[in-house]
């Protein structure tokens, strides 16, 4: 109890300085750049840590260490992103979200800019089921739909502003969960946050972190420097 109410009070404090800030939308996902983010959670993600109140991350989420992200030759990774990412993603925005970051996002919305809906809906038609693969390795990482729609995967992706993935639509042998919630790929690519909901475990990712080709076909063109929609 006596942790509560210094937490409160401190909020209360925090609020009349601006620091508490409103989290309708996680601050984790508001932009990739230094422009118009927060801090993951600012204030309040601290603190709810503290009493214990942090988000919890059942199972069959798989956790990950720390050692995970430490630095390699390239960020966090041994190795750029392909030079060729599906969906016309920026590449500089990937490299940077993939390899160079751990806490921001690609801006709220990303996706509809890209040509992903038309392409993934295609790929649903043909196949039964869109596959998003590891925009630095060209590791297969999320498939989905799985135990749902492809309509009702679309629309929790635009209701929330990016790929929202759920517990079987993830590939547990590539992808792990760090202890505060960040989601990465066991080479080192982050990926974007496990932000749970009512429905369980809901992984929030960013559509240029998976948006790789299948190792097989990446090397066909890794040197035609890729789609650039941003400078």
């Amino acid at each position: 109890m006596m942790r509560l109410q210094i937490v409160l009070s401190l909020l209360s404090v925090g609020a009349s300085f601006g620091l508490v800030e409103c989290f309708v939308s996680d601050p984790r996902h508001q932009g990739a750049r230094g422009d118009n983010t927060a801090r993951p959670m600012g204030l309040l993600k601290e603190l709810t840590d503290f009493i214990g109140f942090g988000p919890k991350f059942e199972e069959p989420a798989v956790m990950g260490d720390e050692s995970i992200m430490k630095p390699k030759t390239h960020g966090t990774s041994s190795t750029p992103v392909q030079g060729n990412l599906r969906w016309n993603c920026d590449r500089k925005t990937a490299d940077n979200i993939c390899n160079f970051n751990r806490h921001y996002a690609e801006h709220r919305g990303y996706w509809t800019k890209t040509t992903f809906f038309d392409e993934a809906k295609k790929e649903w038609e043909e196949n039964g089921e869109v596959k998003f693969y590891d925009s630095n390795t060209g590791q297969l990482l999320f498939v989905a739909p799985r135990g749902r729609t492809f309509q009702e995967f679309i629309k929790e992706t635009l209701s929330h502003g990016w790929p929202s993935f759920r517990d079987e639509e993830v590939l547990w042998d590539k992808v792990r969960v760090l202890n505060k919630g960040e989601c990465v790929s066991v080479d080192g690519t982050h990926l974007g946050h496990d932000l749970p909901d009512s429905s369980g475990n809901r992984y929030c990712i960013n559509l240029v972190s998976v948006a790789g080709r299948p190792v097989a076909t990446a090397n066909d063109g890794e040197n035609d420097g890729g789609s650039s929609a941003e400078s």
